[in-house]
């Protein structure tokens, strides 16, 4: 065996991974030899999940903390409206452009383990919507990490371990009863430590890696990475570059929000929905406004102004219906 051991494991969950994240601490050993990194979709919301995590498990688990230093043993989880990386020795945290809609999301957690711990990573994807962590796997695998999934009929919302499945080369697909057995198995075992070559995949996640922490010059490293799409971005309204080789595709703006396809697809029918509801808005506003007028305009003009008034509501009401009767056509 040689000396470097697979002590860096991360997690990524949403939907309906807060119940499988807690049964999972609840099955860990108080002295289990690696450290475990954290990331749900909580965007800025308070979040209780370290005193939760730590009332069902052994193992000490807090929000991240900036340069805080990596121990074997602790649970560190993602704090509410930053993606946590991690580099040799240390956490970093970054108020960087959101990545799937979401700050803390999940591929920055794993890029950067891929990046810097290399075959030492398990990354594993629990239950969640849409398709966060698929390429961070992606990079774990390239790297010599392996990969474990939910079983997706295990899964309370199965989207993202089915990305994963149709996606990535997983090592191991489970029920989270049967991960922590797994995982004290994996930790023990040496890793590959030969040095990978550098490729083109590489190459992308050092980048994209730049992106998540706001370095680099945004433009040249986009056309480094990707070309221009003919898709705007729903979160900053700037041009979509088209990652190369991206499977499935992926997408960054100048600013730095990143997009799978899905949730590049999602994000748009929110800001749709939300356009919508401000022309609702605008709508019943004038027909007050018109109103009003009526109370103080000439007879000859109140009979075109009620008809304004008529055609406003009318359009409102009817935009109003178009929204209510789209909120389960997208199935995800």
């Amino acid at each position: 065996m040689n000396g470097l051991r697979r002590d860096i494991v991360v997690i990524g969950a949403s939907a309906g991974g807060v119940p499988a994240l807690l049964k999972l601490a609840s099955s860990l050993r108080a002295d289990f030899p690696a450290a475990i990194f954290i990331v749900l979709h909580v965007g800025a919301h308070q979040s209780l999940l370290p005193n939760l995590i730590a009332s069902h498990g052994l193992n000490p688990a807090m929000h991240a903390i900036d340069g805080q230093l990596i121990r074997s043993g602790q649970i560190y989880i993602a704090p509410p409206d930053r993606h946590m990386l991690i580099e040799p020795h240390q956490v970093r945290l970054s108020r960087g452009a959101k990545e799937h809609h979401s700050r803390p999301a999940i591929d920055p957690l794993f890029r950067s383990a891929a990046l810097h711990f290399g075959s030492r990573v398990i990354g594993v994807i629990l239950s969640g919507r849409f398709d966060d962590g698929t390429a961070g796997l992606q990079a774990i695998k390239q790297r010599g990490g392996l990969a474990i999934v939910q079983d997706p009929l295990d899964a309370e919302t199965p989207s993202m371990p089915k990305s994963v499945l149709d996606h990535v080369t997983v090592d191991y697909c489970l029920k989270v009863d049967e991960m922590a057995a797994k995982l004290l198995q994996l930790v023990q075992t040496s890793a590959d430590s030969k040095a990978q070559t550098a490729n083109d995949a590489v190459r992308i996640v050092e980048q994209e890696y730049d992106i998540s922490l706001n370095q680099g010059e945004p433009m040249k490293t986009l056309d480094a990475i990707g070309s221009p799409s003919t898709f705007s971005c729903p979160e900053c309204d700037g041009v979509l570059w088209e990652i190369k080789g991206s499977n499935p595709a992926r997408f960054r703006c100048h600013t730095g929000h990143g997009f799978s396809l899905r949730s590049l697809i999602y994000t748009h029918k929110l800001k749709s929905e939300e356009i919508m509801w401000a022309a609702i808005r605008t709508l019943q506003e004038q027909s007050r406004l018109l109103s009003r007028l009526k109370d103080i305009t000439i007879p000859e003009e109140i009979t075109s102004i009620g008809m304004a008034v008529d055609e406003a509501v009318e359009r409102s009401k009817q935009l109003r219906e178009l929204i209510l009767s789209a909120k389960g056509a997208m199935i995800f």
